[in-house]
């Protein structure tokens, strides 16, 4: 089983699947909205750019011989450590497919593998939980058993809710807390419509309360309107541009 992965991301589409370039071998690989700017967040420091060859401190004094017509830069930008990003990874085995599904922290895995020992909750749905709700954010709604919260999420119903408090009330209270380092979610308001979750999911991937309110502006109606999961997306969509 594969447990974690680093590498560069070399695709990235918007449904949260990206490919992850591991030593030549692309490890396709989904995670939940908002996941690949926490990895990134958590990258180590950039390391201090390399010093010049001496054929490019030839060509910036303009001595020595230039370098022939076709040849590779010596130089030429590499990948940089802060190119580089870790993946927690679970991996999904069924008889007709071999799944990937990363997260940027060992918790968000945790809570991952929590969601899906419930019955009739399967990997699509988790998913969707842990786009709009860190692992201690759901650990919260658990524990107060915030129904309402839970079905805000797209494919969640009543029952399912209902479920997930009761059988997920024993086994997200000992998930290890965040590591030092790691940008926690914005907590979610205790009372609001779509449009404060929204916000806050949008505050806890790392992004300014004035660039959330933004995204805001620009769904205007439609937040009232479309799956909270949907209107993620298309806000991260907004505020890439």
């Amino acid at each position: 089983m594969i447990g974690r992965l680093t590498g560069r991301v070399v695709e990235d589409a918007a449904d949260g699947t990206l490919v992850l370039d591991v030593a030549g071998v692309g490890y396709e690989v989904m995670l939940p909205l908002g996941a690949l700017g926490r990895a990134r967040a958590l990258a180590p420091p950039l390391t201090p750019p390399m010093p010049p060859t001496l054929p490019t401190l030839a060509a910036q004094t303009g001595q020595g011989a230039a370098a022939p017509a076709g040849a590779p830069a010596r130089d030429a930008a590499l990948p940089g450590v802060r190119d580089l990003v870790t993946l927690f990874i679970h991996t999904h085995v069924r008889e007709d497919a071999f799944l990937l599904y990363g997260f940027a922290t060992r918790e968000d895995r945790a809570a991952f593998r929590a969601l899906i020992s419930v019955s009739s909750i399967g990997p699509k749905i988790a998913m969707a939980i842990l786009s709009v709700m860190s692992a201690a954010e759901l650990a919260t709604v658990i524990a107060r058993k915030e129904v309402a919260r839970l079905t805000s999420v797209s494919g969640v119903g009543k029952k399912t809710a209902e479920r997930l408090v009761l059988e997920l009330k024993d086994k997200l209270i000992e998930l290890p807390t965040p590591l030092p380092g790691v940008p926690a979610q914005a907590p979610l308001p205790a009372s609001g419509g779509k449009g404060d979750l929204l916000k806050g999911a949008l505050t806890g991937m790392g992004y300014r309360p004035l660039e959330a309110e933004r995204a805001l502006t620009a769904l205007g109606a439609r937040i009232e309107k479309e799956p909270l999961d949907d209107l993620i997306r298309e806000a991260l969509g907004l505020l890439s541009r």
